[in-house]
């Protein structure tokens, strides 16, 4: 069995043993492949590390995050732009539109967002999208950009079945996370009606740990809870689910 997780922020981790015992217990649930989204400057070198010491389990994207869209977005866009030319990146991302905690920035979050879209279109690259209270917006910006390069992960899916037929439809798949375990966010009942094939696996460690760790820190082992979760969804194994999902991976990050 060979469980992937496609979006976890294990580098935040800075104590070099506590991260070996991280990703030890990813090990001992055969969790191999770890994919790093970045957030800003500063995260880049974390991640570099990581990628350093586990090159054939740590695997690297290159982003903004929406909520460190600032006024000096653009030298931040070139920072982070440039960092990409010596290093192997497999995705745009993090990037997107979030609107939880501050809508006077839409604007110029709506403009990182494209220019990212424009940097995996011309490395042909696929972009991981962060969407918090944005789903209009995010759609919007994507039917514009759709053609036959767009493409990629919903991180975080927690939407609608109409959201999550939209998003496939764009040549998205959906990450699915720890909040497909909490009981009252009616995730479960919207995969019901959504294929395994346009599905994979993420924990966002160290955010939105699954049951039975709620409201603990999250790390990429978790991820096995929400394979378990799955399973029960589509009446499967965890090994039925495993295979699918690091194959969807496979299919989008091409490693």
């Amino acid at each position: 069995m060979l469980l992937t997780d496609t979006h976890t922020h294990l580098y935040y981790e800075t104590d070099a043993d506590k991260l070996d015992e991280l990703m030890q217990r990813c090990f001992d649930h055969q969790i191999e492949r770890l994919f790093l989204p970045n957030v800003d400057v500063a995260s880049i070198a974390k991640i570099d590390g990581m990628v350093k010491k586990y090159p054939k389990n740590c695997f690297a994207m290159a982003g903004l995050h929406p909520c460190d869209v600032k006024e000096d977005y653009e030298e931040v866009l070139d920072e982070i732009c440039q960092s990409m030319v010596d290093r192997d990146i497999y995705a745009i991302g993090e990037i997107g539109i979030d609107l939880h905690w501050d809508k006077s920035t839409l604007a110029i979050q709506q403009a990182a967002f494209r220019e990212q879209i424009k940097w995996a279109k011309d490395l042909d690259l696929p972009i991981v999208i962060h969407c918090r209270e944005a789903f209009d917006e995010i759609f919007e910006i994507l039917e514009a950009e759709k053609d036959e390069q767009l493409r990629g992960i919903l991180h975080c899916f927690t939407g609608n079945l109409e959201q999550a037929n939209k998003a496939i439809g764009l040549g998205f798949y959906l990450g699915i996370g720890g909040v497909v375990t909490y009981k009252k966010a009616g995730l479960d009942e919207v995969l019901k009606h959504v294929p395994l094939a346009n599905l994979v696996l993420e924990t966002d460690s160290p955010y939105l740990a699954p049951v039975p760790h709620r409201g603990k820190p999250n790390e990429s082992s978790y991820l096995v809870h929400i394979a378990q979760k799955l399973a029960e969804i589509y009446n499967t194994s965890v090994e039925e689910i495993a295979s699918v999902t690091t194959a969807n991976s496979i299919s989008i990050f091409k490693i």
